[in-house]
């Protein structure tokens, strides 16, 4: 969700208020993809490399967040939005893991869509913190070596138990994927747009899956072998 701080600097305005239109365009997408039927959605939300901006930048992000959960969090519940958190909470504050823990308590036993946050994320630590795991696991004489594959790395994931994302959408024009579930992604589709987030809406949705089933998905096979 690129474009915040852009999208407030071209105005005049503080990055503060490029955040706070942010929230409003988090509002529209998780909306949106109920609406359309999308059974998950990840969005990322604050990155481990975020922590290097400005105090008062990352201060003023952690109360938006802050805010988004303690007014947002009842109407996606009566929505049947569940929603789960991943990422390092060790570096959050205690008030907001609580806040998160809380949302996602009362909104478990939610079978509409799976809104996923990436907070305090990065894919090459996540990846890192599995391998830990297992190599924990292996020493403890749990797992042999050799039962260590693809499946069992999968879940010590924090995404265990989902689906990988079929299709990637990064807006403000950039194109890359900045540590972003890079296992995960292995075979998603991607789909850069120039719109900053703040001005993202239901039909830029709409438009990025419109291209996603356009494509040919071989997963490194020829047509005429799957």
């Amino acid at each position: 969700m690129d474009g915040n701080g852009r999208w407030a600097l071209s105005r005049g305005l503080p990055r503060t208020a490029g955040h706070n239109r942010g929230a409003e365009a988090v509002r529209r997408a998780v909306i949106g993809a109920a609406e359309l039927g999308i059974s998950y959605l990840t969005l990322f939300g604050f990155s481990s490399e975020n922590w290097k901006r400005p105090p008062t930048e990352v201060d003023d992000l952690m109360g938006l967040l802050r805010l988004y959960l303690r007014s947002e969090i009842a109407e996606f519940h009566r929505n049947g939005v569940r929603l789960k958190v991943i990422g390092d909470r060790e570096r959050l504050s205690p008030d907001l893991v609580s806040l998160i823990g809380g949302a996602e308590e009362m909104t478990a036993g939610n079978t509409g869509l799976q809104l996923t946050v990436a907070l305090s994320y990065g894919g090459r630590s996540e990846i890192a913190r599995a391998a830990r795991r297992i190599a924990e696991r292996v020493k403890a004489g749990e797992i042999e070596p050799g039962a260590v594959d693809e499946a069992l790395f999968e879940a010590h994931l924090l995404t265990a138990g989902m689906p990988d994302p079929d299709l990637v959408i990064r807006t403000s024009g950039e194109k890359r994927i900045s540590n972003f579930l890079l296992w995960q992604t292995a075979y998603s589709e991607l789909v850069f747009i120039d719109r900053l987030w703040p001005d993202f809406t239901k039909q830029d949705l709409e438009d990025a899956i419109r291209e996603f089933r356009s494509r040919d998905r071989r997963y490194g096979a020829t047509a005429s072998q799957r």
